[in-house]
């Protein structure tokens, strides 16, 4: 009897060749509308043959013999280690699980699932109307179809995300595809007027280039008012321009001019220039609250300016006293000087807060105070003077003429006479 040894040679390409064939494959993504291309390749093949079929199980290429007509599909290479075909124009209809298969004993699959991106359509911005009034609601909303996965939708005010919106999303007819829709509610305000508001969708399928819609916000609203002086601190004599600033949509123009409820008093030096009221030569009569008006078709706003003119800095007022019964005259000149306030002080300091105030100035009226009593009592002095002297010229001819005389008056009297008599009564000798 004879035995038959099997010897197992591990250099046998053959043998290695049938244990080490597999197909192998790669799932795909691509985007509708593109080139779709799947690859089955086998690192040792016997000779044995490759081919690829669709998800419906239809035989597309067997080896580099086209099974199905269809336009779209072309062999690229075709050899015993590849099979690669390409798909053109892909659809969502041609997304499933492709195969590949080599066929030895048994046969050998492997799969490749093809993904088909559905490109989301432009999107659109619904609900706004133009313009909006400052304080209604105001409630956008951004809807995009024909994504697949669903896209992904993101609100911009100003290139500032808004993150307080709501989302939703619904298949298509399709079932394949997604509708999404955000809408963004807020209430209007009159610091949005010219702001833009994007939509923006992001998708796979769009290779980080978001698709975006833009709408650009008018608002409307009522003006706001403010007077601005040229000067903090008007003068006698001096210019001042009161500018009104005035902010509104639509833009009010012209602005109304008023003094104390009333027409401007002096049209010659009040001057109103578009915004502005010009007033030369200031002067006291010119005090008052000033008031600028401004109106559009939301409404009527105003705002109020209290003037106050405030004296020259240097002032020289001249005194002259004359004592009464004296022949002397006392002339005295005070200067008058209010010292000026600090640039610090000019900046600060509102005139609309001294409105109907006077602040006194306490060194120049105590100036003035001692002036007069220092001038009251050179007049007290120089009238005592004169009184004794008077008295004492009265006593001495009282005293000559007091001898012969029944009283006072007389004794006066006869004591000029007797002087008078007294020259008549000199006799020159010669």
């Amino acid at each position: 009897a004879h035995v038959l040894y099997f010897i197992c040679d591990p250099t046998d390409h053959s043998i290695r060749g049938s244990q080490g064939q597999f197909p192998l494959t790669q799932n795909v993504t691509v985007i509708e509308g593109e080139t779709a291309t799947l690859t089955c390749r086998v690192d040792q093949n016997d000779n044995t043959s490759l081919q690829w079929s669709n998800p419906a199980q239809q035989t597309l290429y067997f080896d580099d013999k086209k099974a199905l007509r269809d336009n779209r599909i072309e062999l690229l290479r075709a050899s015993w280690h590849e099979l690669t075909i390409r798909v053109t124009d892909v659809s969502l209809s041609d997304e499933g699980q492709y195969t590949c298969s080599l066929f030895t004993m048994p046969v050998k699959t492997s799969k490749a699932f093809l993904t088909v991106l559905g490109v989301p359509e432009s999107p659109q911005i619904s609900g706004f109307v133009s313009p909006v009034m400052e304080g209604d609601r105001m409630e956008l909303t951004c809807k995009t179809s024909g994504s697949k996965p669903a896209a992904d939708i993101r609100w911009f005010k100003n290139d500032k995300e808004v993150k307080d919106v709501k989302y939703s999303k619904e298949e298509d007819a399709n079932r394949k595809t997604f509708t999404v829709s955000s809408t963004m509610v807020f209430k209007a305000d009159r610091n949005d007027d010219g702001a833009v508001v994007s939509c923006r969708v992001d998708h796979e399928s769009l290779n980080s280039t978001p698709q975006i819609a833009m709408q650009v916000l008018e608002i409307h609203y009522i003006p706001s008012v403010k007077i601005i002086p040229s000067t903090p601190w008007p003068e006698e004599g001096q210019s001042i321009t009161l500018i009104c600033e005035s902010k509104g949509k639509p833009l009010p123009d012209p602005v109304l001019w008023t003094k104390d409820g009333g027409e401007l008093p002096d049209p010659e030096r009040m001057v109103v220039n578009g915004r502005e009221l010009n007033i030369n030569l200031l002067n006291k009569t010119d005090n008052g609250t000033y008031r600028c008006e401004a109106e559009n078709s939301i409404g009527l706003n105003s705002a109020e300016y209290v003037l106050i003119i405030h004296d020259v800095s240097n002032i020289l007022l001249p005194i002259t006293v004359i004592p009464s019964l004296t022949t002397a005259t006392v002339t005295t000149t005070v200067a008058l000087t209010s010292t000026a306030p600090s640039a610090t002080a000019i900046n600060t300091r509102d005139p609309n807060t001294l409105a109907g105030q006077s602040v006194p100035d306490h060194a120049l009226i105590g100036g003035i105070v001692a002036v007069v009593v220092f001038v009251t009592l050179c007049s007290i002095i120089l009238l005592g003077r004169y009184l004794a002297r008077h008295k004492g010229t009265y006593l001495t001819n009282e005293a000559k003429g007091a001898e012969d005389a029944p009283d006072a008056d007389t004794a006066i009297i006869n004591a000029e006479g007797s002087q008078v008599n007294a020259e008549e009564k000199k006799e020159y000798f010669i």
